[in-house]
């Protein structure tokens, strides 16, 4: 009788991983099935110093604190080697977790302000917004 006693303590760990390697984690259950992309590329003019460029990638770091809404932030230079960026060196990429929170970041002062720090500088800008698919 003791003997299976001994069986299914040892058991129960391996059990206990097999349990916890098919069971969803919580954090995954939480994530949206989909998140809503705002994709952000730059061409400077070419007069646009290296100080201003980087003011400039500065202040956009600084937009997910400022406004509160943007669930996260990418950011990079362009250094593909196929020349077809057509003069754009700077991708930003949000990520918000709904339309209603992009659509909080388009009017918020912060972004504004930026627009207005960039305006002097920018010579072409292209954006894109999508929603991802799983």
């Amino acid at each position: 009788m003791q003997y299976r006693h001994t069986k299914f303590w040892v058991c129960l760990p391996a059990l206990c991983i097999l349990i916890c390697a098919v069971a969803p984690c919580a954090s995954a259950e939480e994530a949206p099935a989909q998140v809503l992309r705002h994709m952000v590329l730059l061409k400077f003019k070419d007069d646009a110093t290296a100080a201003q460029v980087r003011e400039i990638e500065v202040a956009f770091c600084r937009l997910p604190s400022a406004t509160g809404v943007i669930h996260s932030l990418e950011w990079g230079t362009n250094v593909s080697p196929e020349n077809l960026d057509q003069g754009y060196t700077h991708c930003f990429f949000l990520t918000f977790k709904n339309e209603a929170d992009r659509d909080a970041y388009l009017p918020h002062p912060a972004h504004k302000e930026f627009g207005a720090l960039l305006g002097p500088v920018l010579d072409k800008v292209l954006v894109i917004d999508y929603w991802t698919k799983p």
